[in-house]
């Protein structure tokens, strides 16, 4: 006990001079001056107790882009948010990023070591599924527009996976694939946007779907008020009268969350009946064409700029010209549609090709996306 009062008060030492309840843009690494990252404390952290934290990874290094984005639910259910200022795409050494900021931060502050979460964006996703499969003390990922670093889909991962994707994000496809192959906790949020991080009202979602994955696991013990709050505003933002594709979607989801926290058989049981409903059953069934034609466009377009260094070269060119040319009108159509989005999904991806063939290069600046959408 003397042991344990010790520490306590270093730790609470150290993290005095980190105020609580705001963020704080920079926090140098002491073992690593290097290293940085931005960081959220709740308002009523004591070292008295442990805490969870989420360890969050921005594809560009912005630490502090994260921990905004997690800031509301933090402080809500008493998580610590750290993000990286050094992870970004392309970095050499990982492993030195994480063991400099995750160390930094056991040695300042009270940490619930059975609730580490790794969170990241487009590549800090990668980042973050990365570090989780190679540890096996993770509790969860947040993965945010990508998945796997290494683009193996798996069956069952040992942690469970909240993912999101935007109507027009480049890697709604991958994400798409990831939550089909996946059987292991997972969920898929889809908002309407792009390639982005996902919101603050998404990541109170993700962090509000955690804390019931921990209590299924034993991970957090098991708090009832929270599950009743939980599960009456889930089920208030369903009408179960309603036949349509979201809410067949949404009463599934809910009764696999809840699942052996509460009684879902009523909710369970609607689902099936929807499960049979034809119009829905070929609205699903449309969403998995358009994920066929979107694979085969762009497998269209990889063949043809393969072709740029045949004999073949000329009728290459005129075919990509026709391809984006046509996709670029879909993507300009004043009015949102599955096509639109589709047509914007593809020219993002077709848009970070890294060819260095010049005439093509021409085309895909004449008709690519520019920064806040459609040119």
């Amino acid at each position: 006990m003397f042991l344990l009062a010790s520490l306590v008060a270093v730790s609470a030492a150290i993290a005095a001079d980190l105020p609580a309840g705001q963020i704080v843009d920079r926090v140098t690494c002491t073992a690593d001056p290097s290293q940085s990252y931005a960081l959220f404390v709740p308002s009523n952290y004591t070292p008295s107790r442990l805490w969870p934290v989420i360890f969050a990874f921005d594809p560009g290094g912005r630490g502090r882009v994260p921990v905004e984005r997690y800031q509301v639910a933090a402080e809500r259910y008493g998580f610590i948010v750290v993000g990286s200022n050094n992870s970004r795409n392309g970095s050499a050494d990982i492993a030195r990023i994480l063991s400099a900021m995750t160390s930094d931060v056991e040695t300042r502050f009270a940490i619930d070591a059975k609730r580490a979460y790794m969170a990241g964006m487009s590549g800090g996703a990668r980042v973050a599924l990365g570090v989780a499969i190679a540890s096996k003390d993770i509790a969860g990922v947040i993965a945010s527009s990508a998945g796997y670093p290494d683009g193996r889909l798996r069956k069952t991962l040992p942690f469970p996976v909240f993912a999101t994707a935007g109507t027009e994000d480049f890697n709604h496809l991958e994400m798409r694939q990831f939550d089909q192959a996946l059987t292991s906790a997972h969920h898929l949020a889809i908002f309407r946007g792009g390639h982005v991080w996902l919101s603050s009202e998404l990541a109170l979602e993700a962090v509000e779907w955690m804390e019931l994955q921990a209590m299924k696991t034993g991970r957090k013990p098991r708090d009832d008020g929270e599950i009743d709050r939980l599960f009456a505003a889930r089920k208030a933002a369903i009408d179960v009268s309603k036949v349509d594709k979201e809410t067949y979607l949404a009463l599934l989801a809910i009764a696999d969350d809840f699942q052996g926290l509460r009684d879902v058989s009523a909710l369970a049981a609607r689902a099936t009946e929807l499960g049979r409903d034809r119009n829905i059953r070929a609205a699903i069934k449309k969403d998995a064409d358009d994920d066929h034609r979107e694979e085969a466009i762009l497998r269209e377009v990889t063949a043809s700029v393969a072709r740029l260094t045949s004999d073949d070269r000329l009728e290459a060119l005129a075919s990509l010209r026709q391809k984006w040319k046509e996709l670029s009108a879909q993507a300009k159509d004043p009015v949102d549609s599955a096509e639109r989005q589709l047509a914007r999904r593809v020219l993002g991806a077709l848009s970070a090709d890294a060819t260095k063939d010049p005439e093509y290069l021409k085309i895909i600046a004449e008709y690519r996306l520019g920064r806040g959408g459609v040119q």
